[in-house]
C-alpha cells in the first residue's frame, strides 16, 4: 500500500518535488503503461488543489486518444491542432491557458472548465501523451505548476512508453 500525503501548506516546489519521488516510486519496475498513467493521474489529483480533470490523452497514429484520467467523462479522440490537446500534441509545446473560453477552437468537455495546463509528453523525439489538467478557476495555473508538471512529464516518459 503506498501512502503519499501532500502537505497542505506546502510551496508549490516542495509539493512538485514530493509528486516527483511520489511518481517514481510508483512506476518503479512496472511496464504497464496504462496502469503507471493511471496512479500518476491519481497522484497529480491527491497532490494538486482546485483541478476537475486531471489524466492523460495517448497519442495513437495521429490523433490523441483518452487515457487514465480523474474526473467526468471526457472526449475519446482529440486531431491533432485541435483544441487545448491537440495544440500541444502537434506543436510539441507546453499550452498554459488562463482562460479557455479566449483560447480558439477550444474543446468543452467540462463546462466548468476555466482554465487549462497541458504538457506533452516527448520520448525518443517524439509526443507520446500529453497531461491534461483543467481548473473551474480561471488562471489557476502559472510559470511554477508548468515547470512541475515539465518535470514530471519528463521524468514519467519512459514508464508510459507502452
Amino acid at each position: 500500500m503506498y501512502d503519499f500525503t501532500p502537505r497542505a501548506d506546502a510551496p508549490k516546489s516542495e509539493i512538485y518535488r514530493d509528486l516527483n519521488e511520489a511518481a517514481a516510486a510508483l512506476v518503479a519496475g512496472e511496464v504497464d503503461s496504462v496502469a503507471n498513467m493511471a496512479n500518476i493521474a491519481a497522484l497529480i489529483w491527491q497532490f494538486l488543489p482546485d483541478l476537475n480533470w486531471a489524466g492523460f490523452y495517448r497519442v495513437v497514429e495521429d490523433e490523441l486518444v483518452l487515457g487514465p484520467f480523474i474526473g467526468k467523462p471526457a472526449c475519446i479522440r482529440i486531431p491533432f491542432g485541435r483544441g487545448v490537446c491537440g495544440t500541444a500534441a502537434q506543436s510539441g509545446e507546453t499550452q498554459l491557458v488562463a482562460d479557455v473560453h479566449a483560447f480558439p477552437g477550444h474543446i468543452a468537455c467540462d463546462a466548468a472548465s476555466a482554465s487549462e495546463l497541458v504538457v506533452p509528453v516527448i520520448a525518443e523525439g517524439r509526443v507520446i501523451a500529453v497531461i491534461d489538467l483543467d481548473s473551474p478557476t480561471k488562471g489557476r495555473f502559472d510559470a511554477e505548476d508548468q515547470a512541475g508538471i515539465e518535470a514530471l512529464a519528463a521524468a514519467i516518459m519512459g514508464s508510459i512508453l507502452g
